[in-house]
C-alpha cells in the first residue's frame, strides 16, 4: 500500500474536501465526543499545558483539547494543505488554537516544547507508526503525557448476516485507507519500545443501530473503491449505497468498531 498518509495532500482536492466532511461529522458524533472526553480525563494536564494533536484533519480534536481545562495552547499538524486551510477556518474565533502543515514522522517543532501528544485516529495510516512514537517522544518534555486513540478496525462491520454484501464495501474501505487494520493490539508494545511508561489500556466500542451515520460513509467510498477497481459495476455500486441507506431510513441499520485508547507518559 502506498504512503497515504504522506501523500494525501496529493489526492485529489475534491476528496480531499468530502473527506474533510466525513471528519467533522464524526467529530460532531456523541459517541464519538464522549470517546474522546473519557480518554482525556484520564491526562494530567499540567497548568498552561501546550498540547499538540499530529494527524489533526480539520482540528476537530485540536478545538477541544484549545478549551480543554489547564491548556494554554493547542497546536495541529497534519500533511494535507486541504484539512489544515478547513482546519484554520473552523479554529479562527480560538485564540490559542494554531495549525501547520507537517508530517508526524518528521515534525517541524522543538525538542521537549510540549506537555501532551494526542495522536487520536491517525496512527493505523501511518506506515511506519515507531517513527511518529520516536518524534512525539522527542517533543515531549520529561513527564509529559502522550495519548494514543485508534480503532482495531479488523472489527469494523456493518453485516446483519452471514454474506452480507455490504461488507465488501467495508473491507474495500478498510484496505484503501488503513495501512494497518491490526495496529492496536499492538499499540501497548511499540510505544513502550518507544521509550515510555505505559498506562492500562482501555476499550471503547462504537456501535450505529437504527440509524446510520459515520459507517455509512464507508460505504459510499468502499463502493466507489470497488467500482475503480472494476470489481463492480455502477449499477451494482450505486445500489450498495442504496441498500444502506434503505436499512438506515427503515431503522434496521447496523454498525460496529471497537477503538481502542492507550496512555503514557515520558520518564523524568
Amino acid at each position: 500500500m502506498p504512503d497515504l498518509y504522506a501523500t494525501i495532500g496529493e489526492v485529489d482536492p475534491a476528496l480531499q474536501e468530502r473527506l474533510a466532511d466525513v471528519l467533522e461529522m464524526r467529530a460532531a458524533d456523541a459517541r464519538q465526543r464522549e470517546m474522546l472526553e473519557s480518554y482525556l480525563s484520564e491526562i494530567e494536564f499540567p497548568g498552561d499545558a501546550r498540547v499538540l494533536e499530529i494527524g489533526c484533519g480539520t482540528g476537530g480534536v485540536t478545538r477541544t483539547l484549545a478549551q480543554w481545562p489547564g491548556v494554554s495552547d493547542a497546536v495541529g499538524i497534519d500533511p494535507s494543505p486541504v484539512f489544515i486551510t478547513k482546519a484554520r477556518e473552523l479554529g479562527g474565533a480560538i485564540s490559542n488554537l494554531s495549525f501547520e502543515d507537517g508530517d508526524g514522522r518528521s515534525l517541524p517543532l522543538d525538542d521537549q516544547s510540549f506537555d501532551v501528544v494526542v495522536v487520536h485516529t491517525t496512527m493505523c495510516h501511518v506506515p511506519d507508526p515507531e517513527g511518529l512514537v520516536t518524534e512525539a517522544f522527542r517533543v515531549l518534555r520529561p513527564n509529559g503525557w502522550l495519548a494514543v486513540f485508534d480503532g482495531d478496525y479488523a472489527t469494523a462491520t456493518v453485516a446483519t448476516g452471514v454474506f452480507d454484501p455490504l461488507e465488501a464495501c467495508i473491507y474495500a474501505f478498510r484496505d484503501g485507507f488503513v495501512h494497518d487494520q491490526w495496529l492496536v493490539r499492538r499499540l501497548p508494545a511499540l510505544i513502550q519500545f518507544g521509550g515510555f511508561n505505559v498506562k492500562p489500556m482501555r476499550s471503547h466500542g462504537y456501535v450505529e443501530a437504527g440509524e446510520g451515520a459515520y459507517l455509512l460513509t464507508w460505504v459510499d467510498r468502499g463502493a466507489d473503491l470497488l467500482l475503480q477497481a472494476g470489481r463492480i459495476g455502477k449499477e451494482k455500486a450505486e445500489a450498495l449505497k442504496a441498500e444502506a441507506r434503505r436499512r438506515s431510513e427503515s431503522n434496521h441499520w447496523f454498525g460496529h468498531i471497537a477503538f481502542a485508547s492507550v496512555l503514557a507518559q515520558k520518564p523524568e
